[in-house]
Parts: C-alpha cells; structure tokens; sequence
C-alpha cells in the first residue's frame, strides 16, 4: 500500500530539516531565491521496488512529472545556485535522461555534464562494482548522469575543489601554478562500498556513495552552503552536507526512509561530539 504524503511532517536533527511528504507539494512551499544546491538522484522509471512509490509510470506521464518538480527547483534556488540532477537510463531504454535534458533546456543552462563512473576496466584491471548482467545484447553499465544545471550557464565553480594532483609535478612551476592541483575534468570515478547484503545499503535500492554529492558541494564552492535534497531516501545527500559544513532540508515520501536517514544524521552528530570530546 502507498504511503499517504496528503499529511507532511518535519523535523529538525541539529540544523538539518527533514521532511516526510510530496516534494512538489513541499517545494511549492517554499520560498523564491533561498537554496544554494540542489543534489538529488530521482526514481529512474525503471520498475524499482521502492517502498512507497510506483516506479514504472507512462513515460510521458514521468517526464512531465519531473519537469514540474524542476521547474518549482528552479524557483527555489538562488540566481547563483546549482541543481546537480543525478538520473539514468537503462540497456533497453538509454534515451530517458537525454529526452529529460531536452525538456529541460527551455527551463535551465546544461553547465556542465558529468559522467559518474561507478566501475571501470583499464587494460587487465578492474575497479569498483561490476553489477551482474545477464545479457547477449547489452554492455555492462558502468556511469550515469550527473547534469550540472543552472539559471544562467555563468555560475562560478571551484574546479580545484575537486582537483586531483599533477603527475608531472613540473608542471606546477612552468605553468605558474599555485597548487598541485589540475582540474580533474567531467569523468568522475566515485565506486560504491563493497556491501554484501541490502541491510548495508539500507534495504534502499537506489542509493549513491556519500563522496559524490560531497564533490558537487565541492565544486559549487560555497561555504556554509543550504542544500535540498527533494528525493531524500536515506539521507546521503544530508550526510554529505553535514560533511561540507553545510545546512541540508531532505524531502522524502517514506516514512521508512525518512526515519534511516534520521538515525543516520544523529549517529554523525554523536560522532562529531565523540570527536570533541576526544
């Protein structure tokens, strides 16, 4: 049976808001002009086994759903704000996340693409996790999406924020440069956690690891930035937040996950008093 979102509630866990209802219903409550970062990760329309939502709807029907939420993210976010959308497709439907781009280029500025490589091979190596695919038509899929939107396609970034060393360490001084940092480019390598069972990933089927809302927030370069996540699950995009400094308002519509991601947020703060202490 589904959940019951007609009837939200929130609550604070220190100076993080969490919310238990529709996220088009909470955002159209909330005011114009006041997020700096948007993270989120919505239902793909894959047939998923979530708790409390329906994950297989007409694809008209779950384009037209999305864009109704992006466009209230855009009303929320500042003019100097960023929407990371994390979305993909599948083996037999690829086109998904690109025909939601395409209705979204009348509402945002694609800034930046970046692909999220979940696993890779390079020569004879292999690292991260290779889901396993039963198939004699489709490739491994190894990355999803990671759509870099904003109102105006001039929003600063901190490409160093997320930077990686020089190899050729001279470099730094013949190219004058301050750090030994270069960009680390639109290819992100962020793998999973090994986990052996679904009880490590909080029986959640959708998860993503806390290190990669962490390099948008990174990227985006503010301090003490407000960040939403509208599809909440179980919390990472606010344990990410927590991380960065941040004040993060998760949105979710079960009250199972809503009550994971509340656990996990207290664990981290009893961890930072622990830490205090010490």
């Amino acid at each position: 049976m589904e959940e019951d979102s007609s009837r939200p509630y929130s609550f604070k866990v220190g100076n993080h808001t969490l919310i238990r209802g529709d996220c088009l219903n909470v955002l159209r409550k909330m005011p114009e002009s006041s997020v700096d970062v948007v993270v989120t990760s919505p239902p793909y329309n894959l047939g998923i086994a979530y708790n409390s939502y329906k994950d297989q709807k007409a694809e008209t029907e779950y384009l037209d759903w999305l864009v109704s939420i992006c466009i209230e993210i855009k009303r929320v976010i500042k003019k100097d704000g960023a929407f990371f959308l994390n979305i993909a497709g599948s083996s037999s439907n690829p086109w998904l996340p690109f025909e939601l781009m395409v209705r979204l280029r009348k509402i945002f500025y694609l800034q930046n693409h970046i692909e999220w490589v979940k696993s890779i091979s390079i020569g004879t190596n292999s690292h991260g996790h290779f889901k396993p695919v039963v198939s004699n038509r489709f490739l491994h899929r190894n990355h999803e999406n990671l759509f870099h939107l904003t109102k105006t396609g001039n929003v600063k970034i901190n490409r160093l924020g997320v930077g990686v060393p020089y190899k050729d360490k001279s470099n730094i001084i013949r190219r004058s440069h301050q750090h030994d940092l270069r960009c680390r480019g639109d290819v992100w390598f962020v793998p999973y956690d090994t986990i052996r069972k679904k009880a490590e990933k909080f029986n959640h089927p959708g998860t993503f690891p806390v290190t990669l809302p962490q390099m948008c927030l990174k990227l985006h370069g503010i301090p003490n930035p407000l960040v939403v996540d509208p599809f909440m699950g179980t919390g990472t995009t606010l344990l990410a937040t927590h991380l960065e400094g941040g004040r993060a308002i998760g949105i979710d519509i079960d009250r199972n996950y809503v009550k994971i991601a509340k656990e996990r947020i207290k664990t981290l703060f009893s961890s930072d008093e622990h830490s205090s202490k010490s």
